[in-house]
């Protein structure tokens, strides 16, 4: 349980990151060989794998959308144990964003 608590505070921090393009801080929480996966046939769909990688979709991200605003509905831990820093994590989220163009 403790885990889990612990993933979803870092969570939270990191989407309060992105809602200030902090790039830097939202990626303090991921490691060299975290994976972020964006679903659907769109040209910024894939996954990404890698620290390097996830940077450059959202660095490209935040170019795109100066004004993002999200609000984090659930957050899911697989394992509600880990301290380590070793799980896997999913957020359903809402956003509110505007498109530069």
């Amino acid at each position: 349980m403790i885990g889990a608590l612990v993933a979803r505070k870092a969570i939270a921090g990191s989407f309060q990151a992105m809602n200030r393009h902090d790039l830097a801080g939202f990626m303090s929480a991921w490691r060299d060989d975290g994976v972020f996966i964006y679903p659907g046939e769109i040209h910024a769909s894939g996954t990404f794998r890698g620290k390097s990688a996830v940077e450059g979709w959202f660095r490209n991200f935040f170019d795109q959308f100066p004004k993002i605003q999200f609000d984090i509905q659930d957050i899911c831990v697989r394992n509600i144990f880990a301290l380590g820093g070793n799980n896997v994590v999913a957020v359903h989220w809402n956003i509110q964003l505007t498109n530069r163009e």
